[in-house]
């Protein structure tokens, strides 16, 4: 943020005291309810005002014929009204004094010539008053904290997740309402999230740069179409990076799919190669999937960066280290190689049938015990930078004290551990653990290693601004 003032003005979009919902209504399945009862029915504490000329009272609440009419302070309106009154309800907000906005509604430049007028015409009037706006066309702000919630998703439908170190930034609600749901269920849950559609003000630039400074926050993950402004993201992420990781999804990279992102948020994509330099020069990690997107803010929330390429691992089923090995040379981490030292270590304290190398297998046979004496001389090696234990929770030579063991190491690592393991109810419930203690957990190799590719990027990134200081 430029400066204190700009930065308590964004506060209001997460800590707002009181709200006003412009284009209330009193039908469930509207819109227009559901943002009001989602505001008005569940954790936020704030104040709730819905506007609607039509009603007189929604929800229990008082209901007003336009914002001027509410007696007291409003520090944020969310606008759920056609796209032609918007300009109109936004001149209102401003003579009331209110400085933060979130338009819901649709029907703006998306759709053309006439929406991408009513855009202009909608910003210009925000400029005269000092007000900042989220959208148009999207599903708006969350805060885990004060549980602020503008979504027009219900609760019955779609769950919240509770306080997390990930921030997500979207072009997209759909992608949205995914990762807050894939935060909630996998329990890391979320800092704050903002779903900003077409961007008629308020963009990515202006919301890292929020972000950079906000204690909850830890991890930036941004999925995005196009950049309106790409030197001012670029120049942004460069400064935040220095602080947090900042992952990027970038939809619309074909021809095709740039066209198809111009319909949707009314924003070009663009060339992948040409976003892939530039983000590889301000420090930002690319992910090639939504689902890589998550993998990595997930690991990068957890675990440390890492302080080199090379990869040790360990299983007591191969399979997947094999696939792990090929997905690791795609990415460009390095198979470690361990020194003299380890090797003798482990072939001293370990079975015979037990195959000492990188990677380790301790097979079918392998119990707690086996995997603390290999992953304590991983740690150990200097050689090895990232720990990526496989288990096959199935097999019933490894006991639960393995819990126990990947707690210890995970408290006295400095190096990051990603854990790899696959299978039903048992491995979900054994997964759930080690990811409730810090140490995340995937289902198949290859997002594995996406997820330690993103510790070793990010760790080079730190190393890099640490030689520039």
């Amino acid at each position: 943020m430029g400066n204190s003032v700009e930065k308590t003005q964004f506060d209001k979009f997460f800590k707002a005291k009181s709200v006003a919902v412009i284009g209330a209504s009193s039908k469930p399945g509207k819109i227009g309810y559901e943002v009001l009862r989602n505001l008005a029915c569940f954790e936020y504490k704030g104040k709730v005002f819905p506007v609607n000329p039509a009603r007189n009272e929604i929800l229990g609440l008082k209901c007003y014929p336009s914002v001027l009419d509410i007696p007291e302070k409003i520090d944020l309106a969310v606008l759920v009204i056609p796209a032609e009154h918007t300009p109109k309800a936004v001149e209102e907000c401003g003579k009331k004094g209110i400085k933060n906005i979130v338009i819901i509604s649709g029907g703006f430049k998306e759709l053309g010539e006439h929406g991408k007028e009513l855009e202009g015409k909608t910003a210009e009037i925000a400029r005269k008053y000092g007000i900042r706006i989220i959208g148009p066309n999207c599903i708006g702000v969350f805060d885990s904290k004060t549980r602020l919630d503008t979504f027009f998703q219900s609760r019955e439908r779609m769950i919240r997740p509770s306080p997390g170190p990930i921030a997500f930034l979207t072009q997209s609600g759909t992608y949205g309402c995914a990762f807050l749901e894939w935060a909630a269920e996998s329990g890391i849950g979320i800092s704050k999230f903002v779903s900003y559609g077409n961007r008629i003000d308020v963009d990515e630039a202006d919301l890292l740069r929020y972000l950079a400074a906000d204690e909850d926050t830890k991890v930036i993950a941004i999925y995005l179409e196009g950049l309106g402004n790409g030197k001012k993201f670029i120049e942004a992420a460069k400064e935040v990076v220095k602080k947090k990781p900042v992952i990027v999804l970038k939809g619309g990279r074909t021809k095709e799919g740039a066209k198809a992102a111009q319909s949707h948020t009314g924003w070009l994509g663009g060339e992948e190669r040409i976003y892939r330099g530039a983000f590889k020069q301000a420090g930002i990690i690319w992910a090639d999937t939504f689902e890589e997107l998550f993998d990595m803010a997930k690991a990068l929330a957890m675990q440390p960066p890492a302080q080199g390429s090379g990869v040790a691992m360990v299983s007591n089923g191969a399979g997947p280290m094999v696939q792990a090995v090929d997905a690791c040379i795609e990415k460009g981490l390095k198979i470690a190689k361990l020194s003299q030292e380890t090797i003798s270590k482990l072939k001293e304290k370990l079975p015979p049938f037990y195959i000492v190398n990188n990677p380790v297998d301790v097979t079918g046979s392998a119990n707690s015990k086996d995997y603390k004496i290999v992953l304590e001389a991983f740690l150990e090696d200097t050689n090895v930078h990232i720990l990526m234990p496989f288990f096959v929770f199935q097999d019933t030579p490894l006991d639960e004290g393995i819990i126990d063991v990947m707690k210890e190491l995970n408290e006295k690592s400095n190096k990051p551990i990603v854990v790899g393991a696959a299978g039903g109810p048992y491995t979900r419930k054994m997964s759930k653990i080690l990811e409730k203690i810090g140490i995340p957990v995937y289902p198949i190799p290859e997002r594995a290693v996406a997820a330690a590719h993103a510790l070793y990027g990010y760790g080079k990134i730190k190393e890099k601004t640490a030689e520039q200081n």
